[in-house]
C-alpha cells in the first residue's frame, strides 16, 4: 500500500496487521482519484472508518485543504498517525479517535468530500450518510463515496434517503464498489 500521487507520491504506508481492516486496493485509490481528482486541491475531505488513512492521506498528499481522519480503533489511529508523520502531511490533517458518529457530532463544519468505508456487513454506510445530512455536514455541492462490497444492498438501504440524496455514479472494480452521492 503507497501514496499514488501528489507531495508524498511512492511513501509505503504502514498497514493494521490481522483483517479487522480492509485496505482500499490501490487500483480502487487510484481510480478514484481519477473521477474526483480536480476536485481535491483545495477540498475538505472527511475519512470515516480511517484504517490506515490511506484514503485521506493520499487526498492531502493531492493537495486537499483540510484532511480529517476518523477512526474509533486506537490500533488504527496510531497507524494512521505514524503515516501521517512518514509522509509528512501534519500540516493539514486532523485525526479523530471518535466513533464517526461523536466525529460528526464535534467537527462544526461541512466537507467538500466524506469517504465512508465502513465495515463490510453493516448497515453503517447507511447510518453514516444519514447522520451526514442529519448533522448537515456536507457542503451544497460536495459530494459523499461509499465504498462497499454490496452495492445492491446500500442502494436498498439508501431509497428511504432518496429525496434527500442523489446516487449520481458507480464503479465496480471486483469485489469492491464505489457509490457517488451528491445532495437531492
Amino acid at each position: 500500500m503507497r501514496v499514488i500521487s501528489g507531495t508524498a507520491r511512492g511513501t509505503k504506508l504502514y498497514s493494521l496487521e490481522g483483517n479487522v481492516t480492509r485496505p482500499t486496493l490501490d487500483r480502487v485509490k487510484e481510480s478514484l482519484f481519477n473521477i474526483i481528482g480536480m476536485q481535491i486541491r483545495g477540498a475538505t475531505v472527511l475519512d470515516l472508518f480511517s484504517g490506515s488513512g490511506a484514503i485521506g492521506i493520499e487526498a492531502a498528499s493531492r493537495g486537499a485543504k483540510e484532511v480529517t481522519l476518523c477512526d474509533k480503533s486506537k490500533d488504527a489511529i496510531n497507524i494512521i498517525n505514524r503515516n501521517i508523520e512518514k509522509t509528512r502531511l501534519q500540516d493539514n490533517t486532523i485525526v479523530s479517535n471518535l466513533d464517526y458518529k461523536e466525529t460528526l457530532k464535534s467537527i462544526k463544519k461541512k466537507y467538500d468530500i466524506i469517504y465512508v468505508d465502513p465495515p463490510y456487513d453493516t448497515k453503517l454506510a447507511y447510518e453514516a450518510v444519514k447522520e451526514i445530512l442529519l448533522r448537515d455536514r456536507l457542503k451544497e455541492d460536495g459530494i459523499i463515496i461509499i465504498e462497499t462490497d454490496d452495492e445492491g444492498r446500500i442502494e436498498k438501504e439508501l431509497d428511504e434517503l432518496r429525496d434527500k440524496i442523489d446516487i449520481y455514479d458507480k464503479r465496480k472494480y471486483g469485489r469492491a464498489s464505489l457509490i457517488f452521492i451528491r445532495k437531492g
